[in-house]
């Protein structure tokens, strides 16, 4: 169990850094004592430290061997697959305002949302639950409270445009470079454990 110190803490700040934009009085207190432009750097850096430490974490986890808590059926690998992919299209999505943006009032969270299910589907050990399972209730959380709060969205437009062309295409590539060898060489399994 050890071997988790570092992802848990790596998981509590930065999504504890991202809970923080989302208490609009604690994050406006903030930016009044330090200004607009310190703030944005200084939750840019708690950000990347909380990532660079999940990202170490996970991979002293992984190293001291994974902890299983079930064996997912090995059609789930596949099906996690299915919804990657549309992970990627809202990801490319969130930067290009179109139908898919409107629809999804929120692709990036939709996109975590879909990305942290997938792979809580097809990795069965107490590491990929905790990293999988902590982003998907933040996202859960985090578009629950911008829905509360009122955020404004979009309006839709009356069909695809060129941007939702784009994040198609953009998010359709990136998953197939992601499938075929992009993530055995970054996180060092391929897609299918193999």
């Amino acid at each position: 169990m050890a071997a988790l110190n570092g992802l848990v803490a790596g998981l509590v700040i930065f999504l504890g850094g991202h809970l923080v934009s989302r208490f609009t009085g604690l994050r406006q207190a903030l930016v009044s004592r330090f200004g607009p432009n310190l703030y944005r750097s200084l939750y840019s850096l708690v950000a990347v430290m909380g990532f660079a430490l999940i990202i170490h974490g996970f991979g002293v986890y992984r190293a001291a061997g994974y902890i299983p808590v079930w064996e997912p059926p090995r059609f789930l690998s596949h099906l996690s697959v299915l919804l990657v992919w549309p992970a990627f299209i809202l990801l490319a999505a969130t930067y290009l305002p179109g139908l898919i943006k409107a629809k999804a009032k929120h692709p990036m969270l939709a996109a975590v949302k879909l990305w942290a299910t997938a792979h809580l589907l097809a990795n069965g050990d107490l590491g990929s639950i905790l990293l999988f399972g902590s982003f998907l209730g933040w996202a859960v959380y985090a578009r629950i409270a911008l829905k509360r709060a009122g955020a404004a969205t979009m309006p839709a437009p009356s069909g695809f445009t060129r941007n939702d062309v784009i994040a198609v295409v953009v998010g359709t590539l990136v998953a197939l470079v992601f499938m075929f060898g992009l993530h055995r060489t970054l996180i060092g399994v391929g897609i299918f454990g193999v």
